[in-house]
């Protein structure tokens, strides 16, 4: 019985934004043009720490790395949305919906772990300069980075497979712009507790822990940038630091609103303006943060533009 229930669904439809032809026009020329000044931004900073000599160190070869990542993340969902705006019947596969669902959550991750990586590269920078050059080397750079990539596509591997093996036997309608976990759960035939409970926990669980070691990062960075003597090495480390720390904050306090707090009882309007912060917003933002607040950055840009 649960494999005739679960053919019966072969596509989704994702009603997207509300609204006439017209605002279905605006709205796509302005997430088309929030994603391709977020691919430029990102793939400025890219190309500028591939080519520029000066910024082949962890600190920078970290942020182009994330640079990176962003391309991929804001990739797994404007396209599609755009597409779904200018499609009369809104559809998308099976397949792509759990597709998109993985690789979305996945870079999602990833970049909370990279994150992390960050936080600890300014911690060694800064609270142990004279070890820093030892103990950050670029072998063990490019090791943490390489383990975020697989870690991230790690964790929610097997809740993808069983959210797919749910049974889905009508009706198809998601109420958002992307396939996630509450409108997926909200359309299962057969509750699925145990499905939901695991991917909730390991959610709170990754973004909370992983949102503390970077903010206890900071407490000790912060400390030991206060005994810092030098007035112009402390408005350097709070600029270093204060561009990573607004994007932390940016990320994360959306991250916790939508997979920690209940948001299953908010409008589906509130869910779509949540997620559209962390999956579309930060990555455009990211580029602005870290370049115009970074002069060797800026150096390397002017170069590259």
């Amino acid at each position: 019985m649960n494999n005739s229930v679960k053919s019966t669904v072969t596509n989704f439809v994702l009603l997207g934004f509300p609204g006439g032809q017209e605002m279905q026009i605006f709205l796509f020329s302005l997430f088309f043009g929030v994603y391709i000044s977020t691919m430029m931004g990102n793939g400025s900073i890219v190309c500028a720490v591939r080519w520029d000599q000066r910024l082949h160190t962890p600190m920078y070869i970290l942020l182009g790395n994330f640079a990176f990542l962003e391309i991929w993340y804001i990739t797994s969902t404007v396209p599609s949305m755009l597409a779904n705006i200018l499609s009369e019947t809104k559809t998308i596969s099976f397949v792509g919906c759990f597709l998109q669902f993985y690789f979305f959550t996945s870079l999602a991750t990833t970049e909370t772990y990279l994150l992390c990586v960050m936080a600890y590269d300014r911690y060694l920078a800064i609270c142990h300069p004279l070890h820093y050059p030892t103990i950050m080397t670029l072998r063990l750079c490019y090791l943490l980075m390489f383990l975020c990539w697989v870690f991230g596509f790690l964790s929610y591997s097997v809740s993808t497979v069983q959210l797919s093996q749910l049974s889905f036997c009508g009706p198809n309608i998601i109420d958002h712009f992307v396939c996630d976990i509450d409108p997926l759960m909200s359309l299962s035939c057969a509750p699925a507790p145990i499905t939901e409970i695991v991917f909730y926990i390991l959610s709170s669980l990754i973004i909370i822990l992983t949102l503390l070691y970077i903010l206890g990062s900071y407490i000790l960075l912060l400390i030991a940038v206060l005994r810092v003597p030098s007035a112009a090495g402390k408005r350097k480390a709070f600029s270093t630091c204060g561009s990573h720390l607004t994007v932390v904050c940016l990320f994360f306090g959306a991250l916790l609103a939508m997979y920690v707090s209940p948001t299953s009882e908010n409008p589906a309007e509130l869910q779509k303006i949540i997620t559209l912060f962390y999956s579309v917003v930060t990555p455009f933002l990211n580029p602005l943060i870290y370049s115009l607040r970074n002069k060797e950055m800026k150096a390397a840009l002017k170069k590259v533009l």
